[in-house]
């Protein structure tokens, strides 16, 4: 049986790693998790822990930079004056690879639910330090990452998010 791409997300090193089906890796990325750590609770704006599922993908084709709000292109490409008129928006760019939680009580269902807390693999500006924590619980990559990850990850690949 041939299995397909995996993600693994280690948050002590701010890397995500796409494993190939075969096995072994295939790219190794910097990212960026939550400011506040790993957590599973709803509203602790923290990076859930666990086995997940990419359960939707958005914005295949978008242009780079492209402005997502609740998972729909603004019609707005990304522009730093945006970013000084709103300092305190985690913005989200260019694709969006949604998690949903895998194992129900710790990060999936009630109040730990992945999905619900809309929790995302994203692309962001530019000139976010990328390599340390700084998001209010998503994941974040640059743009040029996060459409080569996209390219190579289809709804229903597994993602493993551990310290």
């Amino acid at each position: 049986m041939t299995h397909g791409p995996a993600i693994e997300i280690n948050v002590s090193d701010q890397i995500l790693t796409l494993c190939q089906a075969e096995g072994g890796t295939a790219r190794t990325y910097p990212v960026s998790t939550a400011r506040k750590g790993p957590g599973q609770l709803r509203d602790s704006y923290c990076t859930p822990l666990g086995r997940h599922i990419i359960r939707a993908r958005v914005g295949d084709g978008q242009p780079v930079n492209t402005v997502f709000r609740a998972r729909r292109p603004t019609g707005e490409i990304y522009r730093f004056d945006m970013r000084e008129a709103e300092p305190e928006r985690d913005w989200i760019l260019t694709r969006i690879l949604w998690l949903s939680g895998l194992e129900i009580g710790y990060n999936r269902l009630g109040n730990v639910d992945t999905m619900r807390r809309y929790i995302y693999i994203h692309g962001c500006p530019d000139d976010v330090d990328l390599g340390q924590p700084g998001s209010r619980g998503c994941i974040r990559m640059s743009n040029a990452d996060v459409i080569d990850l996209f390219d190579f990850t289809p709804i229903g690949t597994p993602v493993l998010i551990y310290v």
